[in-house]
């Protein structure tokens, strides 16, 4: 990362038990190398044993990633960075209103059957994620699941998940898939307006949707990470701080790129 990312990313990173007096010891190796090297895997998909000399240990780097993931620091740290992009948009920190989709990729070998299925309108063999998104793209929550999950199965779940967290939600738009008891079911349990934004059948070709473009555009973002090309994490909470890491790359970017003054 650039030494503006850095500036940028520092102030917002969680502290370690060990400055807040909880036990343990300083990291060996200096976070920003660690960062580096994870953000590294991500962006060029390749394997936690093929990491770089130039970064630390491969086993370090990946026990740093396991214990973010499993203590929730990398979801604690994306939400400091997506809050300090709304500033900057000019939004509020805290969204009212979303979109929802799933994405479906194929899994690699090392995905076992227990946590990958067969979705049968894309005809892939791997896992769905399912995103919902605020109105700038940028993500509130991600859950992954075997391909063969319907979405309205995932969205009960997930769309808790984030109402809990972002309380002012009032409105999330859906495609088709999401019709039926879930519009009841978001709107008596989670206080939620579940809107579904249909395609009109006199449509031919390639359409815009309203606002269901938002969320698209994220999952081309994700796309183009290339560890996210496919699924290759043998568990779905490693492939959703996966996905947390890819925005977390590109809202450091977003932060720090500068804008040309107008002529």
């Amino acid at each position: 990362m650039t030494d503006a990312e850095w500036s940028v990313i520092r102030p917002l990173l969680p502290v370690p038990g060990w400055m807040r007096g909880r036990g343990g010891q300083p990291e060996a190796y200096c976070h920003r190398a660690i960062l580096d090297a994870v953000r590294y895997l991500v962006d060029n998909g390749i394997k936690w044993r093929s990491m770089p000399a130039d970064f630390p240990p491969w086993d370090r780097v990946y026990a740093f990633f396991r214990r973010w993931r499993d203590h929730g620091l990398t979801r604690e740290f994306h939400d400091r960075l997506r809050d300090r992009v709304r500033e900057k948009e000019g939004r509020d920190t805290e969204p009212t209103a979303g979109v929802i989709d799933s994405q479906s990729v194929k899994a690699d070998a090392v995905v076992g059957a227990d946590s990958r299925g067969f979705d049968g309108g894309k005809l892939i063999n791997g896992r769905k994620r399912h995103l919902v998104v605020d109105t700038l793209g940028l993500l509130l929550g991600v859950m992954v699941t075997a391909a063969d999950i319907g979405d309205r199965t995932a969205a009960q779940v997930l769309l808790q998940q984030v109402t809990e967290a972002h309380h002012r939600l009032e409105l999330v738009w859906a495609d088709g898939g999401y019709t039926g008891s879930l519009v009841g079911h978001c709107l008596a349990v989670f206080a939620l307006v579940l809107q579904i934004v249909k395609r009109s059948d006199d449509q031919r070709g390639f359409v815009v949707l309203p606002k269901r473009w938002i969320v698209e555009r994220t999952n081309a973002w994700l796309m183009r990470t290339r560890r996210l090309a496919r699924d290759y994490e043998r568990r779905t909470t490693s492939a959703e701080a996966i996905v947390y890491w890819s925005m977390i790359l590109l809202m450091t970017r977003r932060l720090t790129r500068s804008h040309p003054s107008p002529a």
